[in-house]
């Protein structure tokens, strides 16, 4: 008897046209979820809808922009690695617009201290100025006007009795690296390649804890958290012992174990020993009250009272509040962060297949989320413990989880339930890291991100032929596109759309390439 499909199960197995609208357009690197705006120009006042790629850096959510968006770091790293001229940063010259925010923030600032001198109240103010701040960041200005604010708590900064010493240079001006001069007269300027790990937490195996009930997820976890400023710790020793302003490109990633490790492409050379030397000596305190015994469980949790605060449920006692927490502290941190042993320091030459390697290693995960690497049954239950440690760790001064511990977290307001903080920190995919997983110095290559982007949109214009006019900035508005607009065409119409201008692209290209390719007839 043969085994015949009905109508339905033939139809059934077939595949959606919109998927393979996908899968094509994956294939001519088209952004599969647009972002759409509409972009009016006040010198015609003609309006248009724009599909703007997605720029996801992910690979699970945008193929061919996380492709593009690697591509770009890889750029990015190559060209400031082995720089032997010094980068010029000159600031843009101040606008109008600018100005006059800086000049109505003073107004403001002078208005709320007056309000305070006579003792009223200055919440609307406070507010106003916090938007202001946030309009002069979005107006192109770099750091906050006020310039760093002094804090009330000073901490010593006396080294640990348990860390080594750090030897340290005189200071030089300069980003580039020694040079060297070979017997042949030839010189060059070598960097390093740096990985730096976190110290064990057990036994591991396959990327498991051989004894879950002996490996020390708190730890691990508290480590996953404050990561970030171990990073920020260890550059400033690096400069510190190498004398000069060293110049890094840097990724995070995830062990197996799935501790997050750093790769450093360093430009300059120090000694190995010194490295590992900077490494052992690198530490972060965490000054933060103390979340080892939990006064609240459960269904057992601090009651919000409008006016006060969050207070005890059995005794009506208002919780201290964070900088409350903060006074009360000792003269020991809540934790202590330090690399571990394993430190891997390795000599690149510019140019070489070294470099070209190195810089594939550096960006070879940038594409997936911290958590997409886990493989087989036991890495995934050792995530599934490591996410369950991390839930009720608390991952900022205003994380809910503070409220487990006595301790109202910072900026407390209604609603907020330990095990419950909506920070990336405490998702799965993010295994406790929250910082940025690249890492790039000021002086790298002498270019943002933003001009890496525009140097490859210049390259593409270039090759078809066009040229890239600059245009002023003020004549377009953007605005985005509401849910149902009828000038948006469905997302299948327009992945056609793209996917065909990406078509007449390439057919460009080949033709520029044939023509380039042929004799010239004399």
């Amino acid at each position: 008897m043969t085994d015949r499909k009905t109508p339905r199960a033939v139809r059934m197995a077939q595949p959606l046209a919109r998927d393979v609208a996908e899968e094509i357009a994956k294939l001519h690197g088209v952004c599969i979820r647009p972002v759409a705006l509409k972009r009016l120009d006040v010198t015609t006042g003609k309006s248009e809808v724009v599909d703007v790629p997605c720029g996801s850096p992910l690979e699970s959510k945008c193929p061919p922009c996380a492709k593009r968006n690697r591509q770009l770091r890889m750029a990015q790293c190559r060209e400031g690695w082995h720089l032997d001229e010094e980068p010029i940063i000159t600031p843009d010259e101040t606008t109008d617009g600018q100005r006059w925010l800086v000049e109505f923030r003073a107004d403001m600032q002078a208005k709320r201290d007056e309000e305070e001198k006579a003792g009223g109240d200055t919440s609307d103010l406070d507010a106003v100025l916090t938007g202001l701040d946030i309009e002069i960041s979005e107006a192109g200005m770099r750091g906050n006007v006020l310039g760093r604010m002094g804090s009330k708590r000073v901490r010593s900064t006396k080294r640990r009795q348990d860390a080594p010493d750090l030897p340290k240079r005189k200071m030089a001006n300069t980003t580039l690296g020694r040079t060297f001069e070979a017997a042949d007269g030839r010189t060059y300027r070598p960097s390093l390649f740096v990985t730096l790990t976190l110290p064990s937490y057990g036994k591991v195996m396959n990327s498991a804890p051989i004894d879950p009930d002996t490996y020390d997820y708190i730890r691990a976890a508290r480590d996953a958290l404050h990561f970030s400023k171990l990073v920020d710790r260890f550059v400033q020793n690096l400069r510190r012992v190498a004398g000069y302003d060293v110049q890094y490109f840097a990724t995070v990633e995830p062990q197996k174990r799935l501790a997050p490790h750093l790769h450093m492409a360093v430009r300059g050379t120090l000694p190995r020993a010194e490295m590992k030397q900077i490494a052992a000596a690198t530490y972060h305190q965490v000054w933060w009250p103390q979340a080892d015994e939990a006064r609240f469980e459960g269904d057992h949790l601090p009651i919000w009272n409008d006016g006060i605060g969050y207070v005890d449920p059995d005794t009506g006692e208002v919780l201290p509040t964070w900088d409350e927490a903060l006074d009360q502290l000792g003269d020991e941190p809540m934790h202590v962060i330090r690399f571990g042993d394993q430190v891997d320091v390795k000599g690149v030459l510019a140019g070489s297949p070294d470099a070209d390697q190195c810089i594939r290693y550096l960006s070879k995960y940038l594409t997936k989320s911290l958590g997409e690497t886990l493989d087989g049954q036991a890495q995934r239950e050792h995530s599934a413990r490591f996410v369950d440690a991390l839930r009720y760790e608390p991952c900022s001064p205003t994380c809910p989880n503070w409220l487990r511990y006595g301790v109202q977290p910072k900026n407390a307001k209604s609603g907020l339930v330990p095990g419950r903080c909506r920070s990336k920190a405490h998702k799965p995919e993010h295994l406790g890291y929250a910082g940025r997983r690249v890492l790039v110095s000021r002086k790298w290559s002498n270019k943002t991100f933003a001009e890496h982007k525009q140097d490859r949109r210049t390259w593409v214009l270039e090759a078809l032929g066009q040229v890239d006019e600059p245009t002023d900035p003020h004549r377009y508005v953007w605005q985005p596109v509401k849910p149902g607009d009828p000038d948006v065409a469905p997302i299948g119409v327009r992945l056609l759309r793209s996917i065909a201008e990406r078509q007449r692209w390439r057919a460009h290209l080949r033709r520029l390439e044939e023509l380039s390719a042929t004799p010239q007839a004399a």
